[in-house]
């Protein structure tokens, strides 16, 4: 993803019970391409930003955004990140 590719948290919708998921959310990707169904999760070493997932006939789940860079995963997990730490409107 190129670094001028804005990237937007739509809608967060924050969890209230303690289990690992924490929140999910809509990004926009440079303004026209939404992606629904991003999670906060909170794993053993912090938060971390989970793609939307599908369950496969073998039971397994797998994601179904895959981000083709290291690069755009770190930009979508930060902006996500700093989404669900900013004070809630």
């Amino acid at each position: 993803m190129a670094q001028g590719v804005p990237i937007e948290v739509k809608r967060i919708n924050r969890m209230e019970a303690e289990g690992g998921t924490q929140a999910f959310c809509d990004v926009a990707l440079g303004g026209t391409f939404l992606v629904k169904g991003v999670r906060v999760v909170a794993g053993k070493k912090g938060l971390f930003v989970s793609m939307p997932q599908e369950q496969g006939k073998d039971g397994n789940w797998y994601d179904t955004v895959l981000p083709l860079t290291k690069e755009a995963r770190q930009r979508i997990s930060e902006t996500v990140l700093a989404a669900f730490k900013a004070p809630a409107p």
